[in-house]
């Protein structure tokens, strides 16, 4: 048995170590730690509930859209506002269009670099691979980057900047999108169409939409009017790598549904069994913190009565990443778990093998992206001007609540406690604490944890590719994780 250490993580948000147990050219056991401690939950308490909305975006740049959501979602359940419809619309424009971001700089400058690493030089599309997709040299950056900055700008439009914009409330959004203002974000959301079509599908998103089963994956991927396309590229890699029996996942899949500023949310909510395909609702009752791996101090596990207090001279404890639960039993999140418990048929397609891995997780990512594109479109037209975007709630004195929502990297959740007019206790579960968490009090291993034994190493060891892929394809945020 050799054991390696990898990290620190390029290309990731925050700070990432493993630790690996190889035999055999594979690894045999995982374990991730999350080495950086913000404390961003000690911070908010004692301050007014309102100040959440202001401090929580700085938790992390890259979500921090999400961050403000969640936010904003535990004050609306807490005061009992609701938001006009204009004001629903616009926090879901920002949302969405931060959460295609992400996916878009994912695939683009986190993932497909690694593809182009000179283990795979003899591969027979090597060089073009490498001279679309390599770091800093590829030609893809330079086409991603301008549909990125119009998705921000779509930020900017409802809700006045990006990062950290503080438009977001329990009533809405306090940034009136105007007559003007909609028809710029009409023609924003028809150049974002046009890459998505020219460059990354190179197809009308709503077939990609239509995909249905592997074999139209696959029969996609392999048509000479597609062949151009980003997507198709990827997926043909995939399959020539084999990133369908890398990094699988077994555990549920779980989503706590997305988008609701128009009634119904775009995505439900559920818990997957992947072994099933059966779909029970979540039920918040069942989440649990476990701080036996982490330098946190024991208590409550429940996150409306926990706590954060370090403990740094714990022992047998690796990270500062708690590790949530869901009756007892880790559970992935993110845009497969969203696709899939939502019942897309190419994403029950994927893990019909009974779960997750590195190939579902990017084909996944890439299909919500032409969803909730074509779903922004509707959205912008149901905007009216002249109509309220926010309202205003009353004080919050008393309460407990919980703010529930989809981060591009899977269910976020923000639990808020207020006492005498000023926060209590807050805690938060991110999506990278979900997929990254540390083995709990019975020893299970968390998703990653699960998704990385058996990757194969050979004699490149802690260089080998393949860590880099299963760890990339859950897009970790570790600031989140312990923000």
């Amino acid at each position: 048995m050799t054991r390696l250490v990898v990290g620190p993580f390029n290309r990731v948000e925050g700070d990432l170590e493993l630790t690996l147990d190889v035999a055999d050219g594979r690894v045999a056991a995982a374990r991730v730690s999350a080495p950086l401690f913000r404390g961003f939950e000690r911070i908010l308490v004692g301050r007014p509930p309102e100040d959440a909305l202001a401090i929580v975006p700085r938790i992390c740049g890259i979500c921090s859209v999400s961050q403000s959501m969640a936010a904003a979602a535990a004050l609306r359940a807490a005061s009992g506002v609701a938001p006009p419809p204009n004001g629903g619309l616009a926090a879901d424009l920002a949302h969405a269009a931060e959460n295609i971001a992400d996916h878009l700089t994912h695939f683009y400058l986190f993932f497909m670099p690694d593809v182009c690493r000179a283990e795979y030089a003899g591969r027979p599309w090597f060089e073009a691979v490498s001279a679309r997709f390599k770091a800093v040299e590829g030609t893809a950056a330079g086409d991603m980057l301008p549909a990125r900055a119009r998705l921000l700008h779509v930020v900017g439009i409802t809700a006045g900047k990006w990062p950290h914009a503080l438009a977001f409330g329990p009533g809405g959004t306090t940034r009136a999108v105007d007559l003007g203002e909609t028809m710029r974000l009409v023609a924003t959301m028809a150049q974002l169409r046009r890459f998505l079509e020219g460059t990354l599908f190179a197809a009308p998103l709503e077939e990609i939409v239509a995909l249905d089963s592997l074999a139209a994956l696959d029969d996609f991927a392999g048509s000479p009017r597609r062949a151009g396309g980003d997507f198709a590229a990827f997926v043909r890699i995939a399959r020539d790598l084999a990133f369908d029996r890398l990094g699988r996942g077994t555990t549920a899949l779980m989503s706590y549904g997305a988008y609701r500023g128009g009634g119904a949310p775009l995505f439900r909510s559920g818990v997957l069994d992947p072994r099933t395909g059966e779909v029970r609702p979540v039920v918040t009752a069942e989440i649990g913190e476990d701080v036996t791996s982490a330098w946190l101090a024991d208590g409550p596990a429940h996150p409306a009565a926990a706590d954060t207090r370090p403990d740094p001279h714990k022992p047998d404890a690796y990270g500062w990443s708690k590790a949530p639960r869901l009756a007892g039993r880790p559970v992935e999140v993110g845009a497969l778990a969203r696709q899939a418990v939502d019942g897309h048929p190419l994403a029950r397609a994927l893990i019909a093998g009974g779960g997750s891995d590195v190939f579902a997780r990017l084909v996944a990512r890439l299909i919500e992206v032409a969803r909730v594109a074509i779903a922004m479109e509707d959205w912008v037209r149901a905007l009216r001007a002249g109509a309220p975007f926010n309202v205003a709630g009353p004080a919050i004195a008393e309460a407990a609540a919980e703010g529930l929502v989809e981060a591009a990297r899977g269910s976020l959740g923000h639990w808020i406690t207020v006492q005498g007019g000023e926060i209590a206790r807050y805690q938060i579960i991110s999506p990278t604490t979900w997929n990254f968490s540390p083995r709990d009090s019975a020893g299970v291993p968390g998703p990653l944890e699960q998704a990385l034994v058996g990757t194969p190493v050979g004699a490149l060891g802690s260089r080998a590719a393949a860590i880099q892929h299963v760890v990339r394809s859950f897009d970790p945020c570790m600031v989140c994780t312990a923000h």
